[in-house]
């Protein structure tokens, strides 16, 4: 059985410089999803290493009113709350039949197993033929890696099937905050509905590992007692709070987002690896050699996600990045 430790996510340059023998500041790394315009962080007063985080600090507020609803519970990256879910639910004594819409990021699939539940993974088409079957349904929407987007009315209708059995409908909206018409955030507390945000790929902030879960109060009570105290600290909610109030970034932000994901849509055709799909963040190019192609754009110091059937390129950050981009793909693919 497969466990946390063992599944390869994106952005993992320095093993790639030491598999490659390419130093680390040569690489180009776009195996993330993650902005690479991130939101401008402000200097961080004193004080705020200094003192333990306090609820009554403001991102409460700025929480609610980014999302819609107060039904929100800040974590230490939504990571931390897809280790716990399993947990809860058995805690509910509700079924723990789970269905995860593949393919997606991994970890949901490993964590659920890892409980010791049956998981199987649904194709899109053949999910309204499986909910009689499931107790759990987990989606990831924007889909990660393929960027696929599955409407808010196909959503609700597979949790009202679920909800009226005591089922869960979880989605994942990690890169859901360039095209936020898309979210489902705001129908939140309804019973059996999970909805996990980020704050690592839109604003670019990962490594401040902070995340908020939105769900009915009763579970957000026992996340929070299961996570226990001080579990995000006091740097990252001070961070959070600025970063959901800089709505003129965040227009700002999603205009050019999904004009450089269009960008580089063209950029791939051109080179002969057309992107049928993505989000405002990747780009998914679905091809048969995708080991072959990363591993020669890893020789041009160039690092992008490859999976059996497809390849996932984050968004350059600069002109000289996407020069780069350009000039390793015409290497690569002439």
């Amino acid at each position: 059985m497969a466990d946390s430790t063992t599944l390869v996510h994106g952005g993992r340059v320095r093993a790639a410089a030491h598999a490659y023998r390419i130093a680390v500041r040569k690489w180009l790394d776009l195996s993330t999803g993650i902005n690479p315009q991130g939101w401008p962080v402000p200097s961080v007063p004193a004080e705020v290493w200094r003192c333990l985080p306090e609820d009554d600090d403001g991102l409460y507020m700025a929480t609610t009113a980014h999302f819609g609803n107060t039904a929100v519970l800040p974590v230490a990256g939504t990571q931390a709350a897809i280790q716990v879910l399993p947990g809860l639910r058995a805690a509910y004594g509700g079924g723990m039949r789970v269905g995860v819409l593949a393919p997606t990021y991994a970890e949901h699939m490993n964590v659920w197993r890892a409980a010791a539940c049956t998981v199987n993974a649904i194709g899109i088409d053949e999910v309204d033929t499986s909910l009689a079957g499931i107790d759990v349904l987990i989606v990831v929407n924007p889909n990660n890696p393929t960027g696929r987007l599955i409407d808010p009315a196909v959503l609700f209708a597979w949790h009202e099937q679920l909800a009226a059995r005591g089922g869960w409908l979880i989605v994942d909206e990690a890169f859901v905050d360039a095209t936020p018409a898309a979210s489902i955030a705001g129908a939140v507390p309804l019973p059996g509905l999970i909805v996990l945000r980020s704050l690592g790929k839109f604003w670019g902030l990962a490594g401040v590992r902070l995340g908020f879960v939105l769900a009915e109060p009763d579970l957000l009570n026992a996340l929070r007692a299961a996570l226990g105290p001080w579990h995000v600290s006091h740097p990252a909610r001070w961070v959070a709070q600025r970063a959901l109030m800089d709505r003129k970034w965040c227009e700002t932000m999603r205009v050019r987002l999904l004009a450089d994901s269009e960008r580089l849509s063209a950029l791939l055709a051109t080179h002969g690896l057309p992107s049928p799909s993505g989000c405002a963040l990747f780009r998914w190019v679905p091809t048969a050699h995708a080991a072959q192609v990363h591993d020669a754009l890893a020789r041009q110091a160039v690092l992008v996600r490859s999976f059996d059937d497809g390849l996932r390129f984050g968004l350059p950050g600069d002109e000289l990045a996407w020069s780069r981009l350009d000039a390793a793909l015409g290497e690569v693919m002439r």
